[in-house]
């Protein structure tokens, strides 16, 4: 049946714009800095985006002053991009998308399909964590370690800086050899499943955050629920995201929707009022440091996989399923 004009418009009037699909356009950078999304009151969401001290430990405090701007507070490490398979990927972007703002932003996952390059026909689903005044409309810079720093460069601050240009990043796969250990996987990842492509191309459009994202970042949005589930190509939901409170639990925070600021800024670095000391908590990126020594991976999150370097235990009640040369997860 065929929806007459007025209606088919009225209908896509009353979706979210990111719902419908839309073309896009990518670049690429890791600065280190403290995500924009990581400040509190830039959205109706869980908690802000978690940031990381200098030695990728998490902080608590959402405060904390970026690493940008002469603080403690930095990007986390397992907040980069990995593979499931050869066809989709988990990520995370800076975004800056046409008819809205931060406040529609945050914390907002995407479905990347990409249709130029030698990743076309590959899917990549990104969390976005931050924004630029350099993004133009519709434009996502994909967060990954040795893709440039950009505009600004926490990583010299953090631990010395990465190789490569300022713009563009590194230009061979060897090159990752020198990154520090916890960055190491999502230089390669740009190599490897990505294809070292140059800023290809893509459809997109805004999907339910799985888990696995969610899980790194602490971060989801009050409308997330509004959108549908991840679905691949030719197969079932990869994100093992079920709706709602499974998926809610994934992310490690029990803090109400933080209401959005009158007035939202739009730099990577972006600052707000005062900020307070930093303090580092009992968990690890991705993962939660017992007492007994080795850290335990959550449920949901990865444990296994080619390159992954991060919990390889599972919390109690559940088990490291293999899933792929990839991907495993604690199911």
């Amino acid at each position: 049946m065929r929806f007459a004009p007025i209606f088919r418009t009225a209908l896509a009037a009353a979706l979210p714009l990111a719902a419908l699909a839309a073309e896009g356009k990518s670049t690429r950078y890791w600065d280190c800095c403290k995500p924009s999304c990581s400040w509190p009151g830039k959205a109706l969401v869980s908690r802000p985006v978690f940031t990381c001290d200098a030695k990728f430990q998490r902080l608590t405090d959402p405060n904390a002053k970026s690493g940008c701007d002469g603080g403690g507070a930095f990007s986390c490490a397992d907040q980069t991009p990995w593979a499931l398979s050869d066809d989709v990927a988990y990520g995370f972007a800076a975004t800056a998308i046409s008819g809205g703002s931060e406040t529609s932003w945050c914390c907002a996952c995407y479905a990347l399909t990409f249709n130029s390059g030698p990743v076309a026909g590959k899917t990549m689903v990104v969390q976005s964590t931050n924004t630029g005044g350099d993004l133009g409309s519709n434009h996502f810079d994909l967060q990954i370690p040795g893709g440039g720093v950009g505009i600004f460069d926490g990583c010299r601050p953090q631990f010395g800086g990465l190789p490569g240009e300022r713009y563009g990043g590194v230009s061979a796969r060897s090159s990752c050899d020198s990154f520090p250990a916890p960055l190491k996987p999502g230089c390669l990842f740009r190599f490897d499943w990505f294809k070292n492509a140059d800023n290809p191309t893509f459809t997109f459009k805004q999907v339910q955050c799985p888990a696995e994202l969610v899980a790194r970042t602490g971060c989801r949005r009050a409308d997330d629920g509004n959108f549908s589930v991840f679905t691949p190509p030719g197969g079932s939901n990869t994100g093992g995201s079920p709706p709602s409170s499974a998926a809610a639990a994934a992310a490690s925070s029990t803090s109400k929707a933080v209401p959005a600021p009158s007035i939202s800024s739009t730099s990577k670095t972006a600052e707000v009022p005062k900020p307070s000391s930093t303090s580092a908590s009992t968990k690890q990126d991705g993962c939660r440091a017992p007492t007994g020594g080795s850290c335990v991976a959550e449920k949901w999150a990865q444990c296994g996989g080619n390159g992954f370097t991060g919990c390889a235990s599972c919390i109690r009640g559940t088990r490291c399923r293999f899933r792929n040369d990839w991907y495993s997860q604690c199911l």
